[in-house]
């Protein structure tokens, strides 16, 4: 195994317009998920590769890259009796240690795992698993007090497509001995992943993601994090989403590394996780950073001492970088992608300045093209000026599944995935995110972007969380609503600072005019508010407002 130290792009600098050409210095490796565990089951064989609780008991497993290698080809063998490689085989289940064992036995399999979120509902399972044409439901009996086995066995009569429902609780349905059964031919350009995307508007969408997808954007991230060889990795992010079965999955896979699966997130146990393993590296999301840090300052788990944080998913206070920079002595990196790109297409470095490290997301990783255009013309926009990030790369979705229409509105005639992230980028090509395309408030023909605003909030002392959204107006058509978690509720004349606070640091268009605080923020399963909850809240009044 060979691990690159990635520091400078092969590209002439200063950029003059917003594009980035990808840097192809650093080869894309011709693995898939099943041949890289096959690798490390030779080249680290007795090395620890999975910490994790299993179904059912609880019962911590501890499993070298040789017995997990021997656990993925069973799951294999037995998958190969239920499906033909191409069909879809979905997974409904919480963090538990089957989970990285079944999707590493899909892949040798040849079949397409469809991720399920745990939390859905019945209605959400149904479509998922009808949309997708799942032969086969895999799931767990229980997810926190949520009975899965129960709501598994009510939809499945009403999936055509759906052969097998199998409980977790019975192996011996789902595994067999490998023997010496033929392999289906598998290319890293196999799709080898379904993942549905979080569903903010209308119904979700499958994104068919590839072999090789998958397995070079975990290596190329944790090369550019500079994540030595061997790392402990504490993974408390669901599995059922990219940053998990990807970044923190494959990518100490590939670093020959150790995983520590965490079944239920809980911020004490995770520290003492961490203390225990004496890991050294944490996946994050913001909430799960900010809960971990307030615990260690809380005294709740021993303080730890990483050497590198690494994740996104939403605006990460700066604040909370630079604690967590200097509480934890780790570099901290922030990222910006989605499940259409496996899921990274920026990253901080180590050697960015603190400016960068705390106000933006990075340069792109290598082997993919990046540009900021016009949002209606596709046009590279100048520097410095806001427009849609896109990218084009190996990495991008296969499609949308199913959905010829959706995978065109995303996916234009020249290849480049449009992402509906707003952004900037400047001569060195580092990019700031500066939001949603579709959470753009208009205020008077003025566009506004709530990250700005958010951030600008989450910067003040007595703000935990903020999310700003567009309120209808008669006059104005839209202005500007916060929706603050104050860190200490009920506080006195909290309203009248934070609007001189952003008076100080905001166009006076951009400073809200709508104020609530409330206990906390309505959110996808990936950590980012969600925001038609929160316009609805308002417009139906559920929100009492505090002015």
């Amino acid at each position: 195994m060979t691990t690159h130290q990635i520091t400078h792009p092969q590209v002439a600098l200063p950029l003059r317009e917003s594009f980035w050409p990808r840097d192809t210095s650093v080869p894309l490796i011709e693995h898939t998920v099943g041949s890289l565990l096959a690798e490390r089951a030779v080249t680290h064989a007795d090395s620890l590769a999975l910490v994790g609780s299993a179904h059912g008991t609880g019962e911590e497993r501890r499993l070298t890259y040789r017995e997990l290698y021997t656990e993925a080809r069973r799951v294999a063998a037995g998958l190969r009796r239920l499906a033909e490689p191409g069909e879809h085989v979905a997974l409904w289940a919480h963090n538990v240690v089957e989970w990285p064992i079944i999707q590493y036995g899909a892949a040798l399999a040849g079949v397409t795992l469809v991720a399920l979120n745990p939390v859905l509902r019945q209605d959400e399972l149904l479509y998922a698993l009808n949309h997708s044409r799942a032969v086969v439901l895999l799931h767990a009996d229980r997810s926190r007090d949520y009975d899965l086995a129960a709501v598994a066995s009510e939809v499945g009569p009403h999936c055509p497509a759906l052969r097998h429902t199998i409980s977790l609780s019975h192996p011996e349905l789902w595994t067999a001995d490998p023997g010496d059964s033929p392999r289906p031919e598998i290319t890293p350009d196999s799709p080898v992943m379904l993942q549905y995307t979080s569903g903010t508007t209308g119904k979700p969408k499958g994104v068919l993601l590839s072999h090789r997808a998958l397995v070079n954007v975990a290596k190329l991230t944790v090369e550019v994090a500079e994540i030595p060889a061997g790392a402990v990795c504490a993974a408390p992010l669901p599995m059922f989403h990219t940053a998990a079965c990807v970044i923190s999955t494959l990518g100490p896979l590939w670093l020959g590394g150790t995983v520590l699966l965490v079944e239920r997130f809980d911020p004490a146990f995770v520290l003492g996780l961490i203390e225990r393993e004496s890991a050294t590296v944490l996946f994050y999301v913001p909430t799960i950073l900010i809960a971990v840090l307030q615990a260690a300052r809380a005294g709740a788990g021993p303080m730890p001492r990483l050497t590198a944080v690494v994740g996104g998913g939403a605006n990460v206070p700066g604040a909370v970088i630079e604690a967590v920079s200097r509480e934890f002595g780790a570099s901290v990196h922030n990222l910006f992608g989605q499940t259409e790109l496996a899921p990274v297409l920026t990253l901080t470095r180590r050697s960015d300045t603190p400016e960068d490290l705390v106000n933006t997301v990075g340069r792109p990783i290598p082997q993919v093209d990046c540009k900021i255009a016009d949002a209606v013309t596709g046009e590279v926009r100048p520097l410095g000026s806001e427009g849609e990030i896109c990218a084009r790369g190996y990495q991008q979705l296969i499609e949308y599944y199913d959905d010829p229409e959706a995978t065109a509105l995303a996916v234009d005639a020249d290849g480049w995935v449009h992402t509906g992230d707003l952004g900037t980028m400047d001569e060195r090509g580092v990019v700031t995110v500066t939001g949603r395309i579709k959470d753009l408030i208009i205020r008077g023909g003025e566009n506004i972007a709530p990250a700005e605003i958010e951030s600008c909030l989450v910067a003040h002392e007595a703000v935990v969380d903020a999310a700003v959204v567009g309120v209808a107006d008669d006059r104005w058509g839209e202005t500007v609503g916060a929706v603050v978690v104050p860190r200490e509720p009920g506080r006195p004349g909290l309203m009248e600072e934070l609007v001189a606070h952003c008076r100080e640091r905001l166009s006076p268009y951009k400073v809200p005019q709508h104020w609530f605080f409330v206990d906390a923020l309505p959110l996808t399963a990936t950590g980012k508010s969600h925001k038609p909850t929160i316009r609805s809240s308002i417009a139906e009044g559920r929100l009492t407002p505090a002015n």
